[in-house]
């Protein structure tokens, strides 16, 4: 039995729970971001430019060099790279914006100066 309770211990840990969301939603994310490539940018990028990447490729004798899927697969990089970078850049406004506010004093540091200021007082 100490097997398994240890075993539910680490699985529970706060930190491999957080890591599993993170994966989840990083996940998650990272789907909304291709759609946003695949579905949108893509096809705005090749009705402007008149360019399907994905077709683009070298024929080699019966060898196929399909380097237009290697620039997609740079271009969804690049996209997703700055998704992400945008995502935590107003994440980390977010963030100071929070940490901003002063925390009060505890309350028994205030009760402290407060019996330090009548001590004071007195003499």
């Amino acid at each position: 039995m100490s097997f398994i309770r240890e075993f539910r211990e680490f699985a529970m840990k706060g930190n491999i729970v957080d890591l599993a969301v993170a994966v989840i939603i990083g996940g998650a994310f990272g789907k909304i971001v291709a759609s946003l490539v695949e579905d949108i940018v893509m096809p705005a990028i090749g009705a402007v430019g008149r360019v399907d990447f994905k077709g683009l490729m070298w024929q080699v004798g019966d060898a196929k060099i399909l380097y237009g899927k290697f620039i997609q697969t740079c271009v969804d990089f690049m996209l997703i790279a700055l998704a992400i970078f945008i995502a935590i850049k107003v994440l980390n406004r977010l963030h100071r914006k929070e940490e901003a506010k002063p925390a009060p004093p505890p309350r028994q540091e205030v009760l402290l100066e407060e019996i330090r200021d009548l001590l004071k007082k007195k003499v």
